[in-house]
């Protein structure tokens, strides 16, 4: 029977630390803070991949290790599949979730006025929290493909809440 942890709890902690980071430590500072944030789920990324691999034989290629990433590692973190796979055949991974579970609940400050420079700053200001919470998952992602001998650059992509884009570029 292995650990596991409830996900409102996980909602919870990853709320508080995108907060504390952007608000608290590094409040004028939201480069650094995002780097933080992407560090932690370095970590966290290299962790789990080492415990959900840890019977499996070693990946040949490159698209095996992103298809275990968009299967089987992908369902054990966010209780889901990917929902679309695409990739160039260079080196680069497009992975698509239409509703990352970790932006379904993203809400914005509604007691603004309904002017069009308070929309705009509210879209700007919910544009900015959520990829502030996407600096993590891609930490996690980059983490789990270093662990699985693959060196990557990985960012995130918003179309439209919830949905986003995990691009992961191979490192050659």
């Amino acid at each position: 029977m292995g650990r596991e942890v409830s996900e409102s709890c996980v909602d919870n902690l990853i709320i508080e630390m995108v907060s504390a980071y952007c608000n608290r430590f590094y409040e004028s500072k939201p480069d650094l803070a995002a780097r933080r944030i992407e560090a932690i789920g370095y970590q966290v990324g290299l962790q789990l991949s080492e415990r959900y691999t840890m019977e499996r034989p070693r990946f040949t290629d490159h698209l095996e290790a992103i298809k275990f990433i968009c299967k089987d590692f992908w369902s054990e973190v966010f209780k889901k599949q990917i929902d679309n796979l695409k990739t160039n055949h260079r080196g680069t991974f497009v992975l698509q979730d239409n509703r990352f579970r970790w932006l379904t609940r993203m809400s914005v400050d509604t007691n603004q006025t309904n002017t069009d420079s308070s929309l705009d700053t509210a879209e700007n200001k919910e544009t900015q929290s959520a990829s502030m919470h996407l600096y993590f998952p891609c930490g996690i992602i980059r983490g789990a493909l270093t662990s699985l001998g693959i060196p990557c650059a990985v960012s995130a992509d918003m179309s439209n809440l919830p949905a986003c884009s995990f691009v992961v570029r191979i490192k050659v």
